[in-house]
């Protein structure tokens, strides 16, 4: 099958609704695609390309937190948010109080980006983990 030939699911009729019924993903596929082949291996040299920078790295940890900071504060700029991430490292004690909330949703992002990682090894992606994650996200923040 094609890519663009991939249907996702199906709307079937139940008792007086619609449902969405998906498709199974787990199927294997066939890339016949001079695209999807060429961003295939754009994308599996990138990730080559990553694992080598992360042999020379003393403390992937630290790398990964720092991306991790790098995504939050760029996402949150979507939001208005003005948090840079010289700011966001810093102690909430240290921020302007005029960029607390600012700084706030910036760490939310964090703290809730890194639960979601970590429960996904213990639950499958879900609306119980989606709704637990945006909690996460916007507590004290004042938007709900």
């Amino acid at each position: 099958m094609d890519i663009k030939d991939f249907k996702s699911g199906k709307h079937i009729a139940q008792d007086g609704y619609k449902s969405f019924l998906p498709e199974k993903i787990n199927k294997e596929w066939i890339v016949s695609s001079a695209e999807v082949s060429t961003l295939l291996e754009e994308a599996t040299s990138k990730v080559s390309a990553l694992n080598a920078y992360s042999q020379m790295i003393p403390d992937v940890d630290i790398f990964i937190r720092m991306h991790i900071v790098k995504e939050a504060t760029t996402s949150s700029k979507i939001e208005g948010t003005q948090t840079h991430m010289e700011d966001a490292i810093l102690r909430k004690a240290q921020v302007n109080p005029e960029h607390r909330n600012d700084w706030q949703e910036v760490h939310n992002y964090i703290r809730a980006m890194n639960f979601a990682i970590k429960e996904l090894n213990k639950l499958p992606l879900s609306n119980r983990l989606l709704r637990e994650t945006h909690r996460i996200l916007m507590r004290g923040v004042g938007k709900i």
